[in-house]
């Protein structure tokens, strides 16, 4: 039997020791568990962040499998259903808040009042925008990596992580939106969501992004 201690021993032969308490210690919101946020979540998991909070509404559809991190037998399923399994697998002591609650503008001070970090990873501008300003007034002094422009393929260099504002970065290439021919696709947005677990696993260890 995997033990947690194991785990951990594991991660600390990697990482070290302090820089493993750091991460073990650290609180992450991922709001919204697609493309982006399923992705983000596999590579917090990985790298040995304690605590995630995954936050979605949806379900997994077929239409999912070309650029999300599930599988056949999770169609049907709540997306925080979904992944909490998948997470669990690579982890089964990591400590997960899963909310299947559609984030509007009217609840965002209270669900993400207990997070270090939030991660941003809707799908749709105005969803990404309400909550981008929702943190900023509500929690103007938590970390708040959102993500703009990863549709299409090629263009790798395209794909970076610009501060916007102090405790908020933006990762993408700010452009490209999804079209005929040109949509979301694996690859690109992987792409992007290493982009933003990367900072977010910087602003953990570091205590800064400069």
């Amino acid at each position: 039997m995997i033990t947690e201690a194991m785990i951990q021993r594991a991660l600390i032969e990697r990482h070290t020791a302090c820089i493993q308490e750091k991460l073990a210690g650290a609180r992450v919101a991922i709001a919204g568990l697609g493309g982006l946020g399923s992705n983000v979540a596999f590579a917090l998991a990985r790298t040995g962040v304690g605590h995630l909070h995954l936050l979605d509404y949806d379900k997994v559809d077929i239409t999912n499998l070309n650029r999300q991190q599930y599988f056949i037998r999770h169609i049907g399923m709540y997306k925080t259903d979904a992944l909490t399994e998948e997470l669990r697998e690579i982890n089964p002591y990591l400590h997960i808040t899963a909310d299947c609650v559609q984030v509007a503008e009217g609840n965002v001070a209270k669900l993400f009042g207990h997070d270090d970090i939030v991660c941003e990873a809707f799908d749709r501008p105005e969803a990404k925008a309400m909550l981008v300003n929702g943190i900023r007034e509500h929690y103007p002094d938590k970390l708040l990596v959102a993500a703009s422009g990863m549709a299409g393929y090629g263009g790798n260099d395209a794909i970076r992580t610009r501060r916007v504002a102090e405790h908020f970065y933006v990762c993408g290439d700010s452009v490209s939106e999804p079209e005929h021919g040109s949509g979301l696709m694996a690859p690109r947005v992987a792409l992007c969501a290493a982009h933003q677990a990367n900072l977010i696993t910087q602003y953990i260890i570091d205590g800064h992004t400069d």
